[in-house]
């Protein structure tokens, strides 16, 4: 299996409200950028989708180191929160899944690829992350200027 390495961000602007995300991909000397967004969204829901969409993007089967700055999304993983709301039949002991239709989309990507979920501190000195947050910022602000313009 190829080793991957991928950064993933994701950005809103009110919550719920225009939102972006950007991932990238680095495989070897290669390197990719990847960015999307939604015009009402949420911080959470856009954290999800670029993890999603950077793991879609692999063509095979993949050993991935992940690095992200939602402890929402590397806890869900490290600490068996997902396992556990699939054991439930997606729910939490306090209520509903929230994202659910995310998190189903996750799963099978998942049990394609052998993904470490690694957190790193949001807007701070790591290159990557921060080059995420851009891209999810001006995805973000695409959408925050249709609406207002």
């Amino acid at each position: 299996m190829k080793n991957v390495t991928i950064y993933t961000d994701g950005a809103c602007s009110g919550n719920p409200g225009p939102g972006g995300w950007g991932a990238i991909l680095q495989y070897g000397e290669k390197s990719k950028e990847l960015s999307g967004g939604h015009p009402e969204t949420t911080n959470n829901r856009m954290e999800l989708m670029s993890v999603i969409a950077a793991l879609e993007a692999l063509k095979e089967p993949c050993k991935v180191d992940l690095y992200s700055d939602s402890q929402y999304i590397v806890n869900a993983i490290n600490e068996g929160w997902l396992a556990s709301w699939q054991k439930r039949g997606w729910r939490r002991k306090e209520g509903e899944v929230k994202n659910l239709d995310l998190w189903q989309r996750l799963v099978p990507l998942l049990e394609t690829h052998e993904v470490a979920f690694n957190w790193v501190k949001g807007h701070a000195e790591n290159e990557f992350n921060n080059r995420c947050d851009e891209l999810a910022v001006g995805e973000r602000l695409k959408f925050a200027v249709k609406i207002s313009g």
